[in-house]
C-alpha cells in the first residue's frame, strides 16, 4: 500500500488536539491543496473562510450544537458554496445572466466538498488531525447573519484542524461497511431489509440491531438538530427558485 492510500485508509476525525500551534507553511500548504481539487469547469465555485477570531470561535461552538472543541482546533475553515462570484462576473463584464438555481447551488456544494477534502487529506500526511463539522448547515439564517453572507453563498461544511493527542491517536477508527453493499454494478441496487440488517448490524455490538436502529434513527435522522437544518436548508433553497 502506498502512502496515498495508509493516509486515507488511516485517517479518523480528531476532537481533542495538543496545544501544538499549526505553523504558517502547515496552514499554506493545507490551503494549497484545497485550491488544487477538482473543480466544475475549473470554476471553482467555492469560498474558504479562515476563522482566526477566537469570539468568532467560541459562537461557532454555540451554534453549531455545542462542540467545545471547535473553539480549542488550532485552525477553524468554513467552505461556502459560492454562486455569487461569477454571477456577479457576469453582471459586471456586461452579460446578461439568468439566477443562480437549484443546479449550481448543487454544483458548488460538490465543488466546495472536494476541496475541503483535499485539505482534510493534505493536513493527514502531515500528522494534523481534522474533523468536519456539519452542525454549520443548521439555523442556517443564524449561520448567514454570522458570518455574513451575501445572497447566493451557502455554508457546506466547516473543518476544525489540530495536532491530535495520543488518546485520538490510539482511539481505533470507526468500521465503514462492506464493499459489497455500497459499491453496485452499473445500476442501482435496491437492498432488501435483510441485506440492509447485514450491512448495519455490526454497528449494533451490545444490543439487538432493531433497538439500535430505533435509537439512532430518534437519536439522528429524527433529532431536532436534523429536522431545523431541513427546515433552514429548505427555506434557503427558495431563493434559488426561478
Amino acid at each position: 500500500m502506498n502512502e496515498t492510500l495508509r493516509i486515507l485508509n488511516e485517517r479518523k476525525s480528531t476532537r481533542a488536539f495538543t496545544d501544538r500551534e499549526i505553523g504558517k507553511d502547515e496552514k499554506d500548504a493545507i490551503l494549497k491543496a484545497a485550491v488544487m481539487a477538482p473543480t466544475a469547469g475549473n470554476q471553482q465555485l467555492y469560498t474558504i473562510l479562515d476563522i482566526t477570531d477566537p469570539a468568532l470561535k467560541e459562537r461557532l461552538v454555540d451554534t453549531c450544537d455545542h462542540q467545545p472543541f471547535i473553539a480549542e482546533a488550532k485552525m477553524v475553515l468554513i467552505f461556502l458554496a459560492d454562486c455569487k462570484k461569477w454571477y456577479d462576473a457576469f453582471l459586471t463584464g456586461g452579460t446578461e445572466p439568468r439566477k443562480p438555481g437549484f443546479g449550481d447551488l448543487m454544483l458548488a456544494v460538490t465543488d466546495a466538498a472536494i476541496a475541503a477534502e483535499n485539505a482534510v487529506t493534505a493536513a493527514e500526511s502531515m500528522g494534523i488531525g481534522s474533523c468536519y463539522i456539519g452542525d454549520v448547515m443548521e439555523n442556517c439564517e443564524e449561520q448567514r447573519a454570522l458570518l455574513r453572507l451575501p445572497e447566493y453563498v451557502f455554508p457546506a461544511c466547516m473543518l476544525v484542524f489540530g495536532y491530535p493527542t495520543e488518546s485520538q491517536i490510539r482511539r481505533e477508527k470507526p468500521e465503514r461497511v462492506e464493499m459489497r453493499h455500497i459499491v453496485h454494478e452499473n445500476t442501482y441496487r435496491e437492498m432488501d431489509g435483510g441485506e440492509l440488517k447485514e450491512m448495519l448490524e455490526k454497528k449494533a455490538v451490545a444490543i439487538p440491531y432493531e433497538e439500535w436502529l430505533r435509537r439512532f434513527c430518534e437519536r439522528k435522522y429524527n433529532s431536532a438538530f436534523s429536522i431545523e437544518m431541513s427546515r433552514s436548508v429548505g427555506e434557503y433553497l427558495e431563493s434559488f427558485k426561478f
